[in-house]
């Protein structure tokens, strides 16, 4: 499909590239209207790549002859920096934005059947955290991820953004109730690990090989951390040892530090090549 030349912000045609720095805007039109956008080459290869529809593409107007590789039935639309720029409230220095349908999100007894070991996030409503766990997980063996009703949205720009499209290589749910859907998991046979700093906690290191045949890694929120129904529906309180006075860690640390823990000595599968297609 030729390239689409748009010259206004006003332009009908671009309305979801509109205000992409405004949270709570986005918040209310990207999920209810099932679309999400993807930024960079990157995260635009790997959310093809994981199968996600293209809706359109918005590139700065220098880099349309140079990009191959996007669908064809997607508009390609192009514009100059300084209207790339009034559209989405941001230099858009990677050049590129696409626009990309959801899909439907597996109910909880489909992820848990098919998982080993999982991270349930209670409350994890920063999405440079959330994007950066995510990371953590894809790199680290974490086979699911399973998140309370209150979290931010993985698909949120900047979540992906900071995953580098990792979002796209996890498979996860949200549930619509809490702290009930906790015994579920437990009933599928996963031992409920709640992260806390607490110093009666059982040191990580010290978990018993049963601990770990099926984990469920229970992380809370940057400072009030876990709630006390997540606690009480915990198996183990686990805590990663400190120095020098340290009383926590950044959320997306302690998690990938633990996810290595959870998963060291697992089998770890061949890697596939990290790019497919030309962008």
């Amino acid at each position: 499909m030729p390239a689409i030349a748009i010259t206004s912000p006003d332009d009908p045609r671009i309305g979801d590239y509109r205000a992409l720095t405004d949270l709570e805007l986005r918040t209310r039109w990207e999920p209810p209207n099932g679309l999400f956008i993807a930024e960079g080459e990157l995260v635009i290869e790997r959310a093809l790549r994981a199968g996600y529809r293209m809706r359109s593409a918005l590139v700065d107007e220098k880099r349309a002859d140079q990009l191959t590789g996007l669908p064809g039935d997607a508009p390609l639309y192009t514009a100059a920096p300084p209207v790339l720029e009034s559209i989405t409230g941001f230099h858009v220095h990677r050049g590129i934005l696409a626009s990309f349908h959801r899909r439907p999100l597996p109910a909880l007894g489909d992820l848990l059947a098919t998982a080993r070991n999982l991270a349930v996030l209670e409350g994890l409503n920063t999405h440079t955290n959330l994007g950066a766990l995510f990371r953590s997980a894809a790199a680290l063996g974490i086979d699911a991820i399973v998140l309370s009703p209150n979290c931010a949205d993985p698909l949120y720009r900047r979540a992906v953004r900071v995953s580098m499209g990792e979002v796209f290589a996890i498979p996860y749910t949200k549930t619509d109730t809490w702290p009930d859907p906790l015994a579920t998991i437990r009933a599928a046979g996963f031992t409920l690990l709640a992260m806390t700093p607490a110093p009666d906690a059982v040191a990580l290191k010290d978990l018993t090989p049963d601990q770990r045949v099926r984990p469920a890694l229970l992380l809370g929120a940057e400072g009030p951390g876990l709630t006390a129904e997540a606690m009480k529906a915990s198996d183990v309180r686990v805590a990663i040892p400190m120095h020098n006075g340290v009383d926590s860690l950044n959320v997306a640390t302690a998690a990938a530090i633990t996810f290595y823990e959870l998963t060291r000595g697992a089998t770890t599968p061949e890697r596939t090549a990290p790019h497919t297609r030309a962008l």
